[in-house]
C-alpha cells in the first residue's frame, strides 16, 4: 500500500485536545467531506466506532480513496438516528483550494492578529493548511484556534 500523503491524515497540533478520542471531526476530514460532498454531523461522527473515527482519518484523499470513501459513509449511516449523511456540492474552486490568491478574510484575520501572511507563503501552504485557516477565519467560527493555526502553520 502506497503512503498517504501528510495532508490527507495529518492533525494539527493545536487539535491535540481530542486526538486519539477523536470527540470532535479534525480538519483533515472536514477537508475530505468537503471534497467528497458529504454533510457528516457531529453526532453521525460520535455514533461510529473510535476505530471508524481513526480510520476515516487515515483514509487516503486521491481521487480512488474519496470515492470509496463517500459511499462507505453513505453505507455507515444509513442505519443512524440522523439517517444518512447529507449531499453537498463537492468543493470546487475554494479559496483554500486555490494557491494563488489569498483570501481577504484569512488576510483580514492575520492582519487583525499582528500576523505577516503573503501571497508567497500562502501559495507554499498545503491544502490542508489553507483549509484550516479558512474555515477557522470564517465568520460565525468562535476563532479560539485560530492564534494557534497561524502559528503552527506559518512556522
Amino acid at each position: 500500500m502506497a503512503p498517504i500523503p501528510r495532508q490527507a491524515s495529518h492533525c494539527f497540533q493545536f487539535e491535540q485536545d481530542f486526538i486519539g478520542n477523536w470527540r470532535c471531526i479534525p480538519l483533515c476530514v472536514r477537508r475530505k467531506l468537503d471534497l467528497i460532498g458529504l454533510k457528516l454531523k457531529l453526532s453521525h461522527w460520535l455514533e461510529l466506532s473510535q476505530q471508524q473515527r481513526q480510520e476515516l482519518v487515515d483514509y487516503g484523499d486521491d481521487d480512488v480513496s474519496l470515492s470509496t470513501l463517500r459511499r462507505h459513509l453513505q453505507i455507515c449511516t444509513r442505519s443512524m438516528r440522523d439517517g444518512t449523511a447529507k449531499d453537498l456540492p463537492p468543493a470546487q474552486r475554494q479559496p483554500w483550494q486555490r494557491s494563488d490568491v489569498l483570501p481577504d478574510l484569512v488576510h483580514r484575520a492575520a492582519d487583525s492578529r499582528g500576523v505577516d501572511l503573503s501571497l508567497r507563503r500562502w501559495i507554499e501552504m498545503t491544502e490542508l493548511e489553507r483549509f484550516a485557516l479558512c474555515k477557522l477565519a470564517r465568520p460565525g467560527h468562535d476563532h479560539h484556534n485560530l492564534d494557534a493555526a497561524f502559528s503552527e502553520v506559518l512556522d
